[in-house]
């Protein structure tokens, strides 16, 4: 099949505004969980929050000679209290945030598999992994924990700053000058964060559809001596990534020291100014002592709130390379109202029919017109890239046709729903593909309900009978990553065997017998004869054995038809299929 594109999909980054509800989209069906958690870090932090105020009442107690048992109790309670609270509360957000992960990858899985064909073959399947596995993964931070910090952050931060100006406001404008000054320096530093990670994960994008690329001809890469060139592919990805990742944590480092710096030099003034005021008898000690226990407090609401906004900047650029995924376009799999109940064999017809897969490409079909009735097979035949394979690919509506209608039994493929249609088709494809899994997983994946007699009946019509008798395990033995463990007509033989199990009303055949040896392939030139009296079969053909046991052959051309007819009468009327089957080998469409 000719190589399809789509027209481009946006893949801008997403603005802030977008982010953030896209962001609340993934945290809004667990607000409670997310709330609960809140509360818990809250609880905790309210039992931090209470120390300094505790100890500036256990100095004064000290220094007026009052006992101080009764306050060590309660802070201690206070402190085991606040900390189990703040235990629970972290577990509930990890486990929400596992959720939220979850329900990101089934989305994002459900809409991959919903994907338009034009689109699956424009983006790599290994950038579309990565989206799924390591994107989604930093979501986890960012849906719970950023939120939960930026707010329990925020409230405690506020919290310490008014029991400071509670103690001391001269002090507290000491501490403010020093913060904000710093603040404003980090604040520089985040976009950078934010551009090297989604550089960083973009990178590691990369290095899937590397691997991809390379695990996907094993073979041929072995077999070209390009394990080298390959391996330097592969990690030059990783060194962008690693680049990219390091940069990142260069400013990461620079931002999470800045809290601690902020509270050092606040600290150092503080106890300059404070030092001088409790000289002059303007506060106790005990006021200064708790005020610089609060400034040590604000440690952790600021480096809550630096360590929000960075996760939050990570979490920024993968919600807006998973937003582009959900961007591309998908199949709709229903349309209400136009359910068929039809039996029999299909027929089709073509009617001014074209298409071309991009509008900066040539037309692939140019007003294609036939049409076929029901039973019989029709093979057809033409040099490569004659559009033999694209008549399949608009019958399963896998492309839109750009001008005129296809039709299945009388009525327009686009008035169909998608599981009507293609339950009514049995589809082989050119590569014959084979999926991991057991033999037996295999033959069921197009029909899970089929019985173990109609397994039966279709190994030995199919002549896998004697594959399945010398297997270890029979029907449950597993057959490989891409069925590596089985030859290359016997991976032609499960996927026609997947077909017919099946009973599809319509049977395409691209090249289905390509790779099968002369008694194989005359076995299922039976088969198909036969299942052609009962159904119809429509064959891309390229050995001349097939063409000329078809009821009809439809020639096509630089994607129009030449002809229609048997093959006694296209050998009479048209020279380009006698020059065709003088060579014993009709050019293949790859």
């Amino acid at each position: 099949m000719n190589t399809a594109s789509a027209p481009t999909t946006d893949e801008t980054p997403l603005s802030a505004r977008e982010t953030l509800k896209a962001l609340c989209g993934y945290v809004r069906p667990h607000r409670w969980p997310v709330a609960l958690g809140l509360l818990c870090a809250l609880v905790g932090a309210a039992g931090g929050l209470l120390q300094p105020l505790a100890t500036k009442v256990l100095v004064d107690r000290l220094a007026s000679g009052g006992t101080i048992a009764g306050i060590l109790i309660a802070l201690t309670v206070v402190v085991v209290l606040g900390t189990a609270i703040e235990a629970f509360g972290a577990y509930v957000l990890e486990r929400t945030a596992e959720s939220v992960v979850l329900a990101a990858r089934r989305t994002l899985v459900g809409r991959l598999l919903r994907l338009r064909i034009a689109e699956w073959e424009r983006v790599p399947p290994g950038d579309l992994m990565s989206r799924v596995t390591s994107d989604t993964t930093l979501l986890r931070a960012v849906s719970t924990q950023a939120v939960v910090s930026a707010a329990t952050g925020a409230v405690a931060f506020v919290a310490a700053i008014v029991m400071m100006a509670y103690l001391d406001a001269v002090l507290l404008g000491v501490t403010l000058g020093v913060v904000v000054l710093v603040g404003g320096a980090v604040a520089l530093v985040m976009p950078r964060i934010a551009r090297a990670t989604e550089r960083a994960q973009e990178a590691v994008g990369e290095i899937s559809v590397a691997l991809e690329r390379t695990l996907g001809a094993f073979r041929t890469v072995k077999a070209s001596g390009a394990e080298e060139r390959e391996t330097a592919r592969v990690e030059a990805a990783a060194r962008r990534a690693w680049r990219h990742g390091v940069r990142s944590a260069k400013w990461e480092a620079v931002a999470g020291s800045a809290d601690e710096l902020a509270v050092q030099l606040a600290f150092l003034a503080v106890l300059a100014v404070g030092g001088a005021r409790v000289a002059s008898g303007e506060i106790p000690v005990s006021t200064l002592i708790a005020f610089l226990l609060y400034l040590f407090y604000l440690i952790e609401p600021v480096s809550k709130l630096i360590d929000a906004v960075t996760s939050y900047q990570e979490g920024a650029a993968a919600i807006s390379r998973i937003a582009q995924v959900e961007r591309l376009a998908t199949e709709t799999s229903s349309r209400p109202g136009h359910k068929t109940a039809a039996q029999g064999p299909a027929s089709v017809r073509f009617e001014d029919v074209s298409f071309r897969y991009h509008p900066g490409l040539p037309h692939t079909h140019h007003q294609v017109s036939f049409e076929i009735p029901p039973t019989g097979m029709t093979a057809f035949v033409g040099p490569s890239g004659a559009g033999k394979s694209t008549v399949f690919a608009l019958i399963e509506r896998f492309y839109e046709a750009s001008g005129g209608r296809v039709l299945v039994d009388d009525k327009d493929v686009k008035d169909w729903q998608l599981p009507d249609l293609r339950s009514t088709i049995g589809y082989v494809e050119q590569d014959a593909p084979v999926l991991a899994g057991t033999l037996r997983e295999n033959l069921l994946f197009a029909a899970p309900a089929a019985t173990d007699d109609a397994i039966r009946d279709v190994l030995s019509r199919t002549r896998l009978d004697t594959l399945v008798a010398r297997l270890p395990h029979g029907l449950d033995t597993p057959v490989g990553h891409r069925g590596s463990k089985l030859s290359g007509g016997e991976r032609q033989r499960v996927a026609i065997a997947r077909a017919l199990l099946r009973r599809p009303r319509l049977l395409l055949l691209d090249e289905a017998t390509s790779q099968l040896d002369a008694v194989n392939e005359l076995a299922l030139r039976d088969v198909v004869a036969e299942v052609a009296g009962e159904t119809t079969v429509l064959v891309v053909a390229h050995r001349l054995s097939t063409v000329t046991g078809a009821d009809r052959i439809v020639v096509m051309d630089a994607g129009r038809v030449r002809s229609v007819g048997t093959h006694e009468e296209l050998l009479d009327t048209d020279g380009l299929y006698a020059q065709l089957a003088a060579t014993q080998l009709l050019a293949p469409t790859r």
